[in-house]
């Protein structure tokens, strides 16, 4: 058995008309992380899940989950992992308790071994058991696919941009229940265009683009890899322009704020005070900000377009 949650080498995957989803992805997912798959759209992240999921058949290259390939043990590699699609799929006349018992049923869950109403109170959903899902709002919606996705008790659960449409008060619902099963022992694997959430709640990131992985590794060192830093600074007096000799990235916000961006593999913040200083300025006051997983995500997509 592998020590990984999702083993995955040399991933192809080239449509009918010859689109190539994937080109040569290998990606290691280590059991009991909270791993963060990120990537413009269009980039191969669906594909790669569905292929786990068995909804498409891949072209080449192996995949495993949970130790068990894909392909020699389907059946077993399918209860290994829950998968909360994008989509929004129910069948609008089954009420959430129906839908979970469905669920439960195919995946051969026996009726004393189902948890039916259980996850319902984890989603939130217990006093909309026996509604029918069409009467669900889009967040209700998004929560009863998560507890659809574990009715099986996979030991991993991947999440495809889950928070989509969802308000605040639901998502912060929808991740603190995501905590709970991630400190039970589950794997998470979390594809999202909010970023913020990736970086908060991810220990390892990919980001992948144009059908390979540009990036891998933990969430600091990321974070770490970014150059650029602002520093932002109220000066003593009215300015009708940037002051030169000052960063090229300077700009002025108001009448005494100056924002200076700079790289900080280059400069560090007391070269770039002393700078403010020999342009005739005193500083009242000043803050500075780290670069984000955003502006890391642009930086490494951009340099491989």
């Amino acid at each position: 058995m592998t020590q990984s949650a999702i083993s995955i080498v040399g991933l192809e995957k080239t449509y009918a008309g010859g689109k190539r989803a994937l080109d040569g992805v290998s990606l290691e997912i280590p059991r009991g992380s909270i791993f963060g798959l990120l990537g413009p759209n269009g980039a191969g992240k669906s594909t790669m899940i569905n292929i786990l999921a068995g909804l498409v058949n891949k072209t080449g290259g192996t995949a495993n989950i949970w130790g068990f390939d894909i392909d020699a043990h389907p059946r077993n590699a399918k209860r290994s992992i829950g998968i909360v699609p994008q989509e929004l799929v129910f069948d609008a006349f089954f009420t959430p308790y129906e839908t979970l018992e469905l669920a439960a049923g195919l995946f051969g869950v026996p009726p004393k071994q189902r948890r039916t109403m259980e996850l319902l109170r984890a989603v939130h959903l217990d006093d909309k058991a026996h509604v029918y899902s069409r009467s669900l709002s889009g967040g209700m919606k998004r929560r009863l696919l998560v507890a659809k996705a574990l009715v099986h008790n996979p030991p991993v659960l991947v999440l495809d941009e889950p928070t989509a449409g969802v308000d605040i008060e639901l998502r912060a619902q929808l991740w603190d229940y995501v905590k709970e099963l991630h400190a039970q022992g589950t794997t998470v694997v979390l594809t999202t265009h909010y970023l913020e959430e990736a970086e908060a709640l991810c220990d390892r990131i990919a980001i992948v683009n144009q059908g390979r992985i540009i990036a891998n590794d933990a969430t600091s060192t990321l974070l770490a890899t970014a150059g650029d830093k602002k520093l932002t600074v109220l000066v003593d007096r009215d300015l009708a322009a940037v002051p030169p000799g000052l960063e090229a990235r300077t700009e002025l916000r108001g009448d005494r704020t100056l924002v200076l961006t700079y790289d900080k593999r280059e400069r560090n913040a007391g070269q770039v005070l002393a700078a403010v200083a020999a342009a005739g300025l005193g500083v009242v006051d000043v803050s500075t900000q780290e670069a984000d997983l955003e502006d890391v995500f642009l930086e490494l997509t951009r340099a491989h377009g």
